[in-house]
């Protein structure tokens, strides 16, 4: 390799965070050429982990550094969401839920490439594509070793929890997760609820805030919320009716 190519080289082993997965067609931008990128997967300073991505030789890559690249160089919607979340900010640490699931959450529409699929990243991810929130609204980055990432901010969090309440988790699971969310910012809730185009997540998480008695919920003014027409059920059996948000609800969170 000549010097101006091992300088090329040199440049990128310093520039690239450790832990992450670099895209081929986010180097062919930064002036790096397939024909380059294969030399260095041929000299061994770079491993192929599927079509279009590489890591550099030896190094630990964990689902955090895939994302990165998903989010950073891929430019895809994506974001660690949910009860993930929330594990990640310290608000659920103290719960006892399944720690080696990863919940994804991506855009409606989003395809996520089969280098990501395919590779066994240690946990089990669990994409959920939806747009029931503005994609690039509610988010937070925080910082792994070398990189940061984007996730949802413990507001959104939630609200992922209870769009995602019934089918993956209980409803008593998430008014534990809002119990502990005694310091929510009244205008990042606000912003959201009024963004938010499911009535069942307004609902559940207006009726959860008021019976945990969370004082930042008097800052928020549900007047401004949409919260739909009409009485919605949210228990298999006959459940407990609350009027004022209009749903009923399985007995053991009526308590």
């Amino acid at each position: 390799m000549d010097a101006k190519k091992g300088s090329k080289l040199n440049h990128l082993l310093q520039s690239l965070p450790s832990g992450i997965v670099v895209l081929s067609s986010w180097l062919v931008d930064k002036g790096y050429s397939y024909d380059l990128i294969r030399r260095y997967k041929k000299s061994n300073w770079f491993t192929s982990i599927g079509s279009g991505a590489i890591i550099r030789t030896g190094d630990n890559v964990g689902y955090e550094g895939a994302v990165y690249a998903l989010q950073r160089q891929g430019g895809l919607k994506v974001h660690i969401g949910g009860r993930t979340a929330l594990s990640l900010l310290g608000r659920a640490h103290y719960l006892d839920f399944d720690a080696r699931k990863v919940f994804l959450f991506c855009e409606s529409g989003s395809k996520l490439p089969a280098w990501f699929l395919n590779n066994d990243w240690g946990y089990k991810i669990e994409t959920v594509n939806t747009s029931f929130l503005p994609p690039e609204m509610g988010l937070t980055s925080i910082d792994q070793k070398s990189f940061t990432i984007q996730i949802a901010n413990p507001e959104r969090a939630i609200m992922e929890c209870l769009y995602l309440s019934q089918r993956v988790h209980s409803l008593l699971e998430c008014y534990e997760l809002m119990e502990g969310l005694n310091n929510l910012r009244p205008k990042e809730v606000q912003k959201l609820l009024e963004n938010c185009n499911s009535v069942k997540v307004k609902r559940l998480f207006l009726f959860m805030a008021e019976k945990a008695n969370h004082q930042w919920l008097n800052y928020v003014s549900i007047d401004n919320i949409d919260l739909g027409n009409g009485k919605r059920s949210f228990s298999k059996e006959k459940g407990v009716y609350d009027p004022k948000y209009q749903i009923s609800l399985p007995e053991d969170l009526i308590k």
